[in-house]
């Protein structure tokens, strides 16, 4: 018998996080590091969903908060709140979610599309869904459509 190690796996590798009571996942080759709530300094006149712009080693890097921009409601308790720092069409980004999960392996052939019936607002920001072996379902963002790029960029 065959033992397979993590690198024969063929397929992408996605970081698995919640918001709200859903599991989202975002493409692991995206995203360059997870780090807490970073204070941020706030920008008048932004969209909602724009928390503001931190600096991160001497780069301004503007923060999205997710709950905003999806319309879900953010817990209480923001203790196991972070940030993903994302690098999308070469602009950072950070995006506050509500804890991260883990890094999986997904075989292309278990991603499915969102399909009609289960469509609304937030599904044209949904590449596919991806139903784990704990048998839950992960929605994998995109967030080239998820993030206004040229307005996250002009605030920064």
């Amino acid at each position: 018998m065959e033992d397979r190690s993590e690198k024969d796996i063929t397929g992408a590798r996605f970081l698995e996080f919640n918001i709200g009571n859903e599991k989202y996942g975002v493409e692991l080759l995206t995203v360059i590091e997870v780090i807490s709530i970073p204070e941020t300094t706030p920008l008048p006149n932004s969209p909602k969903y724009i928390k503001g712009i931190m600096n991160l080693r001497g780069q301004i890097i503007t923060i999205v908060d997710l709950h905003t921009k999806l319309n879900i409601e953010p817990k209480e308790d923001q203790s196991q709140c972070a940030t993903i720092i994302v690098k999308v069409n070469n602009v950072q980004v950070g995006v506050i979610v509500d804890s991260i999960n883990k890094v999986v392996n997904v075989n292309p052939n278990d991603l499915s599309e969102i399909v009609t019936t289960t469509k609304n607002k937030n599904s044209k920001f949904i590449n596919s869904i991806w139903k784990s072996p704990e048998d839950y379902l992960v929605f994998l963002l995109n967030f080239e459509k998820l993030l206004d790029l040229e307005e996250v960029a002009t605030a920064a």
